[in-house]
């Protein structure tokens, strides 16, 4: 069983930056993949940017490449998304998932934080 608590979030002007925490602890040999997914209100949960642990890999949605950055420290289990030039509509309460294989669809991770909410205003 994997437990995640993200941390990290608050309010932000547009043009600022926010560094979310995602700690992990439990069994890892089924979390392949950490990513981060964002949900506004009305809409649906979206991924946001992904990490292969084992590789390192990453991806990123189109709408924050370049702007977000994600990474992973294996020896303290964690997972970091550093987000900068924050807009608007980058508000959302934003979620690390832990999951067996990489994907975007939600259904590819078995684990889920409790939400960090993000605010740019």
């Amino acid at each position: 069983h994997v437990q995640l608590v993200e941390s990290g979030g608050g309010l932000v002007q547009p043009g600022g930056s926010l560094s979310l925490s995602c700690a992990a602890s439990g069994y890892t040999y089924n979390r392949s993949c950490m990513a981060w997914f964002r949900q506004a209100p009305g809409k649906e949960r979206e991924g946001v940017a992904r990490i292969a642990t084992g590789s390192g890999d990453t991806y990123y949605a189109d709408s924050v490449k370049g702007r977000f950055t994600i990474s992973q420290d294996n020896a303290k289990n964690t997972v970091y998304l550093q987000m900068s030039t924050l807009k608007p509509e980058d508000t959302a309460m934003h979620y690390c998932a832990a999951g067996r294989r990489c994907s975007w669809s939600t259904t590819a991770y078995d684990y889920w934080g409790q939400g960090t909410q993000v605010t740019v205003s």
